[in-house]
Formats: structure tokens, C-alpha cells, sequence
């Protein structure tokens, strides 16, 4: 039961000599005056999950369609497995469209077809013998976890069932690349965490591409091997999960983790004497001056209790914590140094010693 597969050049390869699935290069898609997509280069590996996250607006959407061929760039080339699509017509289309499955946010089931009929219907579409395509829906059935399910309708399913119905079925033509679409977006937390890690799953065992369209970081946190954000049609920032977390680059990424990374918490921010970086380094006087740090590797679990001994007057540890990213301990903390006799200037010399970011928030009276 092999799917057809598309005509290809030779394979694509990124700087490190892994197989590209996708590549695209200064693709630029304008509506009007207003650029959707305005220079996007991008590329997504064989095997990895890509996650491409940003806000309503940014270019997602778009970005889904010119590489389906459902929309044509001005400019710009993309390929697929190789091959250059662009230039390609409607019937040239259709073998590529194969190679790439899709799951929706809002599920797009057909409600008068069993669950195993919307699995099997792109098979069908393909000329399959009706033996073939449901020993496949039932194979598939089985690797979702909705073996018991294949002769209910979808009105009988839960959100949780009806989106692994949608994944078996983008999975029935044995695509190259699975594209995500806010594929969580419309599921509780709970039912979230399950279908992520179904596709965490289906990735490792089949070792499918993933490019995974989200706004929400938690959701690319937990899954992709590596982050793209995209503002305003723009790639700002790129790299992997646990190195973008621990240093956001941008405002657009910094806003993004705003709900999953630790902030400064409100009750001290409203009693800094000065903004961020408004305090000089050693400043003295009573009270604290608040630290953020950051640092990621395998010195992040060590860096306050080594402060603590660099410190004879010690510090506060107003928040945060260490966590792991891909295996990759990753440390945010806000911290209070007395900032008197120079108690700040030496918390901060040891911390960027340790490699450590460190930003100076401001000063406050007595203790955060």
C-alpha cells in the first residue's frame, strides 16, 4: 500500500547535510499594498518538528497556503522534497498535494461519513479498492488510539477523538510532511497535551516531518525540535526550542513567552525606584537592587548556590527557577542583592563569569 510519491530533483540539503523537506527562499506574497509575506527564507528537515508561531495577522495562514499551492507567491522560490513548485500547474499539484498532510484546528470531518470512511476518503480519491483503504483506516485507526471508533459518526466523538480522526486520515497517503494548523487551538488543556504528544509520537516512530503553525509557545514547548517566529510576514527569530526560550532576541518572542517563561511579578515591579536599567551596578544604599538572570547549560542548576558563597551579605531569590527544554536545563531567576558596599557589582562580575545574562531592573526600598 505505498502512496504515490512526487516527482523530485535531487534531495534538498540544509548547511549540515540533513535532508530538506521544505525550503524556501525569499518568498514574498503581497494582497494590494499589504505584504502577507514579505522575504520569508525558511527551512524545514527531514524527521524534525518545525514549529512556526506567531499572532493573528503575522503571515501563518498565508504561509500554509503558497506552500500547498493553494496560493502563489509573487516572488520567491519554494520547494518540496526538492522539486521547485512555483511554476507548477493545477494538475502538476496534485501528486505534490499527496505528499503533504493537514490537520485543522476546527477538524473538517464529513458528518454523514464514519470515522473510517473520513480516514480512507483520500484513498478513495485515489482509486484504492475499497479493501485496501479501510485495512489502511483500520491500521491507522489503531495507531490514534480509535480502534473501537471506526463505525461512529463524528457527531459521537469528543474534540479529542474527532482531531485524531483528522490526523489518521492526513496520515492515509503515507505524506513527507504533516502541516499543523492551530490543530490544538479549539481542545482543553488536558485534551491539548494528549494530541501533542500523539504527534510527538507518530513523529518518532514514523519519522515524519511536522511543520507545527501555532500562536501559543506552550503548545511549541512541548513538541518542536525547533521555533521560527514570524511578525509582520517577517522570520524575526529562529532556532532551537530551549536556546530561544532561554534568550528571546526580540520583542515579538519576548511578548510570545510572556505566559510561559517567569516575569519580574507585579509587586515588585511597582515599587522600583527606577525602570529597567535605571540602577547602575554598585549603587549603594539601603534596600535591594533587583537582578534578572538568566543562563542555560549545565551551570544553570549550580548558579545561586555559587552566588551564595560569592555573596557573604546573600541574596534573595524573589522568582523563578530551572527548568528543561529538550533536555537543556534552562534558568530564569529574579533575585534581591543588598545594594550596599558594592554587593550588586560583585552578584553580577560572578554571574556573567558563569555566563550568565544579567539584567538590572532598578532599586527597592527594604525587601522585594
Amino acid at each position: 500500500m505505498s502512496s504515490q510519491t512526487l516527482s523530485a530533483g535531487p534531495a534538498a540539503e540544509t548547511e549540515n547535510g540533513q535532508e530538506a523537506v521544505v525550503r524556501l527562499t525569499d518568498v514574498r506574497r503581497h494582497f494590494g499594498d499589504t505584504p502577507a509575506i514579505d522575504g520569508v527564507s525558511l527551512t524545514v528537515r527531514k524527521g524534525e518538528i518545525l514549529g512556526l508561531i506567531g499572532r493573528s495577522g503575522a503571515g501563518k495562514s498565508t504561509l500554509i497556503r503558497c506552500l500547498n499551492g493553494l496560493e502563489r507567491p509573487d516572488s520567491g522560490s519554494i520547494e518540496i522534497e526538492g522539486r521547485e513548485i512555483t511554476g507548477l500547474s493545477e494538475p502538476e499539484l496534485q501528486p505534490l498535494r499527496r505528499r503533504i498532510g493537514m490537520i485543522f484546528q476546527h477538524f473538517n470531518l464529513l458528518s454523514a461519513k464514519t470515522v473510517e470512511e473520513n480516514v480512507a476518503l483520500p484513498l478513495k480519491i485515489e482509486g484504492w479498492s475499497r479493501e485496501k483503504r479501510l485495512a489502511r483506516a483500520a491500521e491507522l485507526l489503531e495507531l490514534v488510539g480509535l480502534t473501537g471508533k471506526a463505525k461512529s459518526y463524528p457527531a459521537a466523538l469528543s474534540g479529542g477523538q474527532k482531531q485524531r480522526v483528522g490526523i489518521a486520515r492526513a496520515l492515509a497517503a503515507g505524506p513527507a510532511l504533516l502541516l499543523s494548523d492551530e490543530a490544538t487551538s479549539a481542545l482543553d488543556p488536558e485534551t491539548t497535551a494528549s494530541i501533542l504528544e500523539l504527534l510527538k509520537d507518530i513523529n518518532a516512530r514514523l519519522g515524519l516531518t511536522i511543520l507545527l503553525i501555532t500562536h501559543e509557545m506552550e503548545v511549541i514547548r512541548t513538541i518542536a525540535d525547533r521555533v521560527a517566529v514570524i511578525d509582520a510576514g517577517l522570520i524575526v527569530e529562529e532556532g532551537p526550542v530551549w536556546s530561544v526560550f532561554a534568550d528571546p532576541q526580540t520583542a515579538t518572542t519576548q511578548n510570545l513567552l510572556a505566559g510561559v517563561r517567569p516575569g519580574l511579578p507585579q509587586t515588585v515591579a511597582a515599587r522600583l525606584v527606577r525602570g529597567p536599567g535605571g540602577t547602575k551596578a554598585g549603587e549603594t544604599g539601603a534596600g535591594e537592587t533587583i537582578l534578572g538572570v538568566d543562563l542555560s547549560g549545565p551551570e544553570a542548576g549550580t548558579l545561586l548556590s555559587g552566588l551564595s558563597v560569592e555573596l557573604s551579605g546573600g541574596f534573595r531569590l524573589i522568582h523563578g527557577g530551572v527548568d528543561d527544554i529538550q533536555g537543556q536545563p534552562v534558568a530564569r531567576f529574579f533575585i534581591g542583592v543588598p545594594s550596599a558596599d558594592g554587593a550588586a557589582a560583585q552578584a553580577i562580575a560572578y554571574l556573567e563569569r558563569r555566563g550568565a545574562k544579567v539584567e538590572v531592573f532598578g532599586h527597592v526600598a527594604g525587601h522585594a
